[in-house]
């Protein structure tokens, strides 16, 4: 194992421990520059986002060696951690994932989300087999001579709406507790933004609490008064951009006219930020 390799995944793990960790979502290379460029302390993929941006559809389109590939290019343009986006592990087994974070190791990154639904939408793995998957990563990731590897494992209790809302809060729990005995080392809830049971959460979890924020819900300030330890954005940046292609295009084609265009990065702030 390369020892920078080693050295970002200790960054990693620091960049937990005293703040809130803040993670511009960036789903490739020249996208992943300018985010870095911007002060970002670590680079998070989208799993939607990169599977996008290879003409495919999130919900495991992709296969784990294409997307390990991206990440790997996205590795390159940085000189701050990545945490990878890994969906389910891209198969049910715990060999699946094991196989996974391996060449995700091996594409330089030094994190991963790992979620715990079956598919889009849900059904959930049972906590006893979402346990086995993540010890299934963790000794992966040693085997791989990175025992370091950030686990970030997300759960889609609130996100999916499973269960009644008055249980899902137990669920959580109950997950976080498993995931944390088998070697998981953030809990990431998306779909939860409420700060009273955040901060419920936050108290009883294990595992320090990861949210995924839009526009509407608290601020970064809020979140980490109540305790949350880490913020990201999924997808809504790479909306965003694809937001603005579709204005532009349209009004192009349509009117012949070219405002959308402003506010855009100069060529020479994307061109710099990719080259190494």
């Amino acid at each position: 194992m390369d020892s920078a390799q080693r050295g970002l995944a200790e960054t990693l793990r620091a960049l937990h421990d005293d703040h809130t960790l803040v993670l511009p979502n960036a789903w490739d290379a020249a996208s992943a520059a300018v985010i870095a460029k911007a002060g970002a302390e670590a680079i998070a993929t989208t799993s939607g986002g990169v599977a996008w941006s290879a003409g495919k559809p999130d919900g495991h389109g992709l296969t784990r060696e294409v997307m390990a590939d991206l990440v790997a290019r996205i590795v390159s343009v940085v000189d701050v951690p990545v945490t990878a986006d890994i969906e389910g592990g891209y198969g049910p087994s715990p060999e699946d994932v094991a196989k996974t974070v391996h060449l995700i190791v091996e594409a330089g990154a030094v994190g991963i989300n790992l979620e715990d639904s079956t598919a889009p939408g849900g059904p959930l793995f049972d906590v006893a087999a979402q346990a086995e998957r993540v010890r299934a990563a963790r000794e992966a990731a040693t085997a791989a001579g990175l025992p370091e590897l950030w686990i970030n494992i997300r759960t889609d209790v609130y996100l999916f709406g499973i269960g009644e809302p008055e249980g899902r809060l137990d669920e959580v729990r109950s997950r976080a507790s498993a995931y944390a005995e088998a070697g998981a080392d953030s809990l990431f809830v998306p779909g939860l933004i409420d700060l009273d049971t955040l901060a419920t959460l936050v108290k009883e979890s294990p595992l320090p609490v990861n949210v995924m924020v839009w526009p509407g819900a608290p601020t970064v300030a809020e979140l980490e008064a109540v305790g949350v330890r880490r913020v990201s954005v999924g997808t809504a940046i790479a909306q965003s951009a694809y937001g603005v292609a579709s204005r532009v295009a349209a009004e192009l084609l349509q009117h012949g006219t070219y405002s959308a265009l402003e506010g855009g990065l100069d060529f020479g702030t994307v061109n710099s930020a990719v080259t190494r």
